[in-house]
């Protein structure tokens, strides 16, 4: 199946986009919220993707009479990726946090154990793939990654024996990843969802440095918008969910100290953003009937205030092995 978008409705309606407004769609993947927001109104939309066939699709479509303009690279680059495409400022941005259905769906990119492909899972194509990982990093190191990324309790028992398994032969597949798990952790026991999700979620996670790339997105949502400005993050994971709340109620001015994420603000600092609703947006009943994938979805809503952007950097609040420390395989 192709990338249904989540919550669709409810990003547009966020975005309300005007006839002239320059809107980033910072993960363009299969274009469902692009075309949405250039249907709506007459403005145009700068489609940023970090994964090459994504961008591929886009320039084949000639459907918007160039309002579109697809742009390779992260979202968290978008600091730099948007003024080198001739855009300095930008009346709204949206962000889908994840993995594109169309990533799942294809078993050569790796990520998903319903099919078997290469452990891969870059979203990019470059740097350390999910075999390289798995393979090299120091069992500890594992450990910490699916714990802390996939909140997954057993993350020792699995790092434990996945280190002794790979000195015996290295693991290159999904299937065979996905099985060693199931065992390491006594089998799937009647549980709805197969025991090694947690795990590959966290080695995605971590091989795309996804939390990092939603840090660096945070502040250049902040510097990037205009006055006015509408921002509509949808997230999937709860660390993700909570860097994007506990980000939009400092800059609103709404927490009284720091946080894991933020440095202590300034007293008397003004609000950069203003929330459109305290509490997240979720998908209804008859959305996630027709498209499982949007039962963890959650999509948080503010406003660019005219306060000039704090400057101050978002950090994970997470203490990970780096992505430099993997050994990249010949």
């Amino acid at each position: 199946m192709g990338h249904v978008p989540v919550l669709l409705d409810e990003v547009v309606e966020g975005l309300a986009p005007q006839d002239g407004d320059v809107i980033v769609d910072g993960t363009l993947g299969g274009g469902g919220y692009t075309r949405a927001i250039l249907n709506a109104a007459n403005c145009h939309v700068v489609g940023v993707d970090r994964d090459e066939t994504a961008i591929e699709r886009a320039n084949a479509s000639d459907d918007y009479d160039g309002r579109l303009t697809p742009v390779l690279g992260c979202f968290g680059e978008m600091a730099t990726l948007l003024p080198a495409a001739g855009y300095e400022a930008v009346d709204g941005i949206t962000l889908d946090l994840g993995v594109s259905s169309f990533q799942l769906d294809e078993a050569e990119r790796g990520f998903s154990f319903m099919r078997d492909g290469p452990l891969d899972m870059r979203m990019g194509g470059d740097g350390p793939s999910a075999a390289d990982v798995i393979n090299t990093l120091p069992e500890k190191a594992l450990a910490d990654i699916i714990f802390r990324l996939g909140e997954e309790k057993q993350s020792r028992r699995i790092a434990k024996s996945i280190s002794a398994r790979r000195l015996k032969a290295p693991f290159t597949t999904t299937l065979d990843l996905a099985a060693h798990i199931e065992d390491a952790m006594g089998g799937r026991r009647g549980a709805r969802t197969h025991p090694a999700t947690r795990s590959f979620q966290a080695i995605r996670m971590f091989v795309n440095d996804e939390l990092g790339e939603l840090a660096r997105a945070l502040d250049a949502c902040e510097a990037l918008m205009r006055p006015g400005g509408r921002l509509a993050i949808v997230t999937f994971h709860s660390l993700e969910d909570r860097m994007v709340k506990q980000f939009l109620k400092e800059r609103a001015g709404q927490m009284g100290g720091g946080s894991r994420y933020l440095p202590a603000p300034e007293a008397g600092r003004a609000p950069s953003f203003n929330l459109i609703q305290r509490k997240a947006i979720e998908p209804g009943e008859a959305e996630t009937r027709t498209n499982p994938r949007a039962r963890s979805a959650k999509l948080r809503l503010a406003v660019r205030a005219d306060a000039p952007a704090w400057g101050e950097p978002v950090g994970t609040g997470l203490n990970l092995p780096h992505l430099d420390d993997v050994e990249v395989s010949s």
